[in-house]
């Protein structure tokens, strides 16, 4: 698995058995199976009822919501939140919007990571013949957002090689 390096980068900022927030979790696959396989309390939100079905299929048991990630609120915090793959599918707008809610979400010391994109800008890409969205901020502006909802970068790589050219933050929350 290509992202198996930043999890356990990831999973080694978490206390044992911790509870993680996949937003924009799709199939559960391969992100939240792994993280359930690491002894993780996984709960996965998706706006995609096609994904949470498969989500719900694939990692019976495991708690997932239907909710768009732009309206997070569950009223509860996790010790780590995850968004691979899926926060870059938001407008910059919406983007900047996320982190806030990532801070309501973020228990003391809780963990961040995500993907992005590596400049500022919008492109439509393909997937399996359909158009897919995919925006970004300037790499600056994702580190002042993290700086001003209480995250300190741990780790950042532009497209990592080893990780299917993707673009990688991970943060941790201060205090």
């Amino acid at each position: 698995m290509v992202e198996g390096l930043w999890l356990n980068h990831f999973s080694e900022l978490l206390p044992v058995g911790a509870a993680v927030l996949d937003i924009g979790c799709g199939s559960g696959l391969p992100i939240g199976r792994e993280l359930i396989r690491r002894g993780f309390d996984i709960t996965g939100v998706d706006g995609t009822p096609t994904m949470l079905a498969l989500f719900q299929r694939n990692l019976p048991g495991t708690p997932a919501l239907l909710m768009d990630m732009r309206q997070l609120a569950l009223n509860r915090l996790f010790s780590g939140l995850i968004a691979w793959d899926s926060l870059f599918h938001l407008s910059p707008d919406d983007q900047r919007s996320m982190f806030p809610r990532f801070q309501a979400h973020s228990a003391p010391g809780a963990a961040l990571m995500f993907t992005g994109g590596d400049a500022e800008g919008e492109a439509i890409g393909e997937l399996e013949g359909d158009a897919l969205y995919h925006g970004s901020l300037d790499p600056e502006e994702y580190r002042s957002l993290l700086d001003a909802t209480g995250f300190a970068i741990v780790a950042h790589v532009v497209q990592d090689p080893a990780c299917g050219h993707r673009t990688i933050w991970l943060a941790r929350q201060r205090g």
